[in-house]
């Protein structure tokens, strides 16, 4: 009989992804004949530019299909530095540049270079599913402060302020924000700032991804270019996923000081190596190429967002605050604990709501318990609009069914 292997006392800390675990969901359910309507996937339904997919061919053609140096190759680091000055007024050379293979490398590989036991990473919720749980693998401890509708689910410089300790190292920050998409203006940027000048030993990791996905002429800045001070003390991650339409090309990226750069290309450089050759060379056309594809797809979603506030709105028990950017809405859903599903269960948390909305109307919603802030749930809007329109019409139906 083989020995019983033990898991790792890390791993055992950590919940996998709530998010992949109801995409999975719903993508079994449709195996299975359903008609299931899936909102959980924060994905763009964009396909990738052409420009970008015919710069990857080129490069499969040219033999670009060999290893590349650890973190990114030159050409990338250069258009992610005229990228960052181009349109967040922050300046970085190519040694300040890190590539990794998506967002969440980016991050992990940031923690994992820079956390000790005990130490305490803010984490302002809700956020998104992965960071506590990557702040429990790399050994820290993941500091919840709940920021609910009533601060827009935006951190305040008072509960900023309460949650530092001297054990303190990060502050994740992540504007516009999944699973809410609030976004922090400048000027609260600036008030947070100014409590992190107050507490020197802390570091803001800042998470950008979604910068490209504002409405309403809501105007994206990022906090070392808000306040000039903090660039030593900031990472400023970003990534071609959302805004190109590139999820699964894997390519994240970071600006940051020499030191902490350095050290997550050594991370990098023992465990996953360089990021996809072909992807970086796409990237490259992707921050260097035509942007005209922007503006269209934020138009699309903006047109999205505002369907989806206004009908979630209608629906009994539910309050849809509008956000300003990514592609997602973040809805309460307290005024439906306590009520009886058709199936004659009682809703008595968001993960029973979105439950009982998936086995009663096939409509597939993340819950809000997963993103740390509850009762509410996650909806990404980001597909069709036909999709969208039916989901509405069966997520109001569903809630109107409660008793």
């Amino acid at each position: 009989m083989a020995a019983d292997l033990r898991l790792s006392d890390a791993l055992e800390r950590v919940k996998p992804s709530a998010t992949i675990a109801v995409t999975t969901k719903a993508a079994e359910l449709k195996r299975a004949g359903h008609d299931v309507i899936g909102l959980g996937a924060g994905e763009p339904d964009f396909d990738t530019p052409d420009n970008i997919k015919d710069a990857a061919i080129k490069a499969i053609r040219d033999g670009k299909t060999k290893y590349t140096p650890a973190d990114g190759i030159p050409e990338l680091k250069e258009a992610i530095c005229a990228k960052f000055k181009r349109e967040n007024g922050l300046t970085y050379t190519p040694a300040q540049i890190h590539v990794a293979p998506g967002g969440k490398p980016v991050i992990y590989n940031a923690l994992v270079a820079t956390l000790n036991p005990g130490d305490e990473v803010i984490c302002p919720a809700p956020y998104w599913v992965s960071y506590p749980e990557m702040v429990l693998m790399a050994g820290g401890e993941p500091v919840k402060v709940e920021c609910g509708q009533n601060t827009a689910y935006k951190l305040t410089p008072e509960a900023l302020e309460a949650a530092i300790t001297p054990k303190t190292k990060w502050l994740i920050l992540n504007s516009p924000s999944n699973p809410t998409g609030a976004a922090y203006t400048r000027a609260e940027l600036k008030a947070l700032a100014d409590v992190l000048l107050r507490h020197p030993q802390v570091w803001v990791m800042t998470d950008d991804m979604y910068e490209h996905l504002v409405y309403d002429d809501f105007e994206f800045t990022t906090i070392a270019q808000v306040e000039p001070a903090l660039w030593d003390r900031t990472l400023t991650i970003n990534g071609v996923s959302k805004a190109y339409a590139m999820t699964g090309w894997r390519i994240g990226y970071a600006g940051g000081p020499d030191k902490i750069i350095k050290a997550m290309g050594k991370v990098i450089s023992q465990t996953t190596s360089n990021p996809c050759s072909i992807s970086q060379w796409a990237s490259v056309e992707a921050l260097n190429g035509p942007q005209d594809f922007l503006p269209v797809m934020r138009a699309a979603y903006k047109k999205r967002r505002d369907m989806v506030v206004a009908g979630l709105n209608k629906c009994p028990g539910l309050h849809c605050p509008m956000p300003e950017g990514a592609f997602y809405v973040y809805p309460s859903c307290a005024g439906v604990l306590g009520k009886t599903a058709p199936s004659g269960n009682v809703i008595e948390t968001d993960e029973d709501f979105a439950r009982e909305l998936l086995e009663t109307e096939k409509v597939a919603v993340v819950f809000g318990a997963a993103f740390g802030l509850s009762p509410a749930f996650r909806v990404s809007y980001a597909t069709s609009d036909a999709a969208l329109e039916e989901a509405l019409v069966r997520i109001q139906r569903f809630c109107e069914a409660l008793r």
